[in-house]
C-alpha cells in the first residue's frame, strides 16, 4: 500500500502525466477558451466603438482596481510583492474559482464570459484610447491577456470536464464516485494544477516586472 501511495505522490509532479490529464480534458478547456476569446473580442469591439456603456464599466472597474493592495505595491516599487498578490489573487479566483464553477457546467460560461469581457474592455486607456495603436502597448496587453488566459482556462475546462461527467453519472450509481465525481477526472484536476500554477506564475511576474 505504502508503494502505491509513493508512486501516486510521485505521479502528481509528473509533467508528462499533467500534460495528458489536460489532453483528456481538452473539448471541455476548448470550449471554455473559446468563450473567453469571444467576450474579449466583444468587450474590444465595445470600447473601440465608443460604446459608452463598456467605458463607463472599465472606469468603474480600473478605478476600483487602484484601491488594491496590488496597486499600491506596485505604485511603491515594490513590484516583486505585487507580483506574488497577483499571483494569489489570479490562482483562486481565476483558478480554483473557476473550476468550483465548472463543476456546475452550463453556470460557469456566463462567469467567464463576463471576465473575458472585463479584459477586453480595459484595452483602452484612462483617455480611452486603444492601447493596441501602439506596438509597445499591445504587446505588453496581448502578452499579459494571453498569460492570464491560459491558466484560468484550463482551470475552468478541468471543473467542466469534472461536471459533465457528474451529471452523466446520475444515470446510475458507479463505484469510481467520490461525492458525486469521478475520482479519475478529480485527480486529473490535482494533475492539471501542477501546470496551471506556475503559468498564473509566470503571468503574474510578466505583468509587474517586465515594464
Amino acid at each position: 500500500m505504502g508503494g502505491l501511495e509513493v508512486d501516486a505522490r510521485r505521479e502528481l509532479f509528473d509533467l508528462r502525466a499533467s500534460l495528458a490529464a489536460i489532453r483528456r480534458a481538452r473539448i471541455s478547456i476548448l470550449t471554455i477558451a473559446a468563450t473567453y476569446v469571444i467576450s474579449v473580442a466583444a468587450g474590444i469591439a465595445m470600447v473601440g466603438t465608443g460604446n459608452d456603456f463598456a467605458l463607463e464599466r472599465r472606469d468603474e472597474v480600473v478605478l476600483a482596481a487602484q484601491s488594491s493592495e496590488i496597486t499600491a505595491a506596485n505604485r511603491g516599487g515594490d513590484h516583486i510583492r505585487a507580483a506574488v498578490l497577483d499571483f494569489g489573487a489570479n490562482l483562486v479566483l481565476g483558478g480554483i474559482t473557476s473550476t468550483l464553477f465548472g463543476l456546475a457546467v452550463v453556470g460557469s460560461y456566463p462567469i467567464v464570459a463576463y471576465r473575458g469581457w472585463i479584459g477586453g474592455i480595459v484595452s483602452v486607456d484612462a483617455r480611452h484610447e486603444s492601447r493596441l495603436a501602439d506596438p509597445g502597448s499591445a504587446t505588453y496587453y496581448l502578452v499579459t491577456l494571453v498569460l492570464q488566459l491560459i491558466p484560468s482556462s484550463i482551470a475552468g475546462g478541468m471543473g467542466v470536464y469534472v461536471g459533465v461527467d457528474a451529471w452523466r453519472a446520475l444515470r446510475g450509481p458507479r463505484p469510481d464516485m467520490w461525492l458525486g465525481f469521478s475520482k479519475d477526472r478529480l485527480r486529473d484536476v490535482a494533475l492539471a494544477y501542477v501546470v496551471v500554477v506556475p503559468l498564473f506564475l509566470v503571468a503574474a511576474l510578466w505583468e509587474f516586472l517586465v515594464r
